[in-house]
């Protein structure tokens, strides 16, 4: 099990996504997909569409929230992804979470595994936050078009912080 999930490529999940932190907490759907070794998207839905769309590819993290147009761009790294997201990892230790592989930026890690993946996720980060993803339905290795890790069109929006990104994706 673990080295099929391990050697995948690819993957495409939906999921339930819970973060508690001393200063963050959320939870909340998303829609995640990769290609390794540094291509993710992670969609968040809303009430009425897409809250938000998180694309990462290469050195660059991009954020659109299409209802409130406003994107956020930082860099691809583990220190930005907690800056926007609450969860101090990078794309590519993120991708080894999901498919059954303690990344270095953990403390605490146990997966419960269904098939070829870990159906549910548990990790303690570095700095104590606590992320925990059930994992409803995955893809290994499915086929991705690379126009999937390329952030949606945000012509006229607004630039926002890393705070403003939290507060619209409903983490309080």
């Amino acid at each position: 099990m673990l080295e099929s999930a391990r050697a995948a490529r690819t993957y495409s999940a939906s999921l339930r996504v819970s973060l508690k932190s001393d200063t963050l907490r959320g939870r909340a759907r998303a829609l995640l997909a990769f290609s390794r070794p540094d291509a993710l998207r992670l969609e968040v839905p809303g009430p009425a569409g897409v809250l938000c769309v998180a694309v990462a590819r290469g050195a660059s993290l991009t954020a659109v929230f299409p209802s409130s147009r406003a994107v956020w761009e930082g860099a691809a790294t583990a220190d930005e992804m907690e800056a926007l997201l609450g969860v101090r990892l990078s794309p590519p230790e993120l991708m080894d979470l999901l498919t059954g592989v303690p990344p270095s930026g953990v403390t605490d890690y146990r997966a419960s595994w269904g098939g070829a993946y870990p159906r549910r996720v548990f990790a303690t980060l570095n700095g104590g936050s606590r992320l925990e993803a059930v994992v409803e339905s995955a893809d290994l290795d499915p086929a991705l078009a690379p126009a999937v890790f390329e952030a949606p069109p945000s012509p006229g929006y607004r630039r926002i912080a890393a705070d403003e990104a939290r507060r619209l994706l409903g983490m309080r």
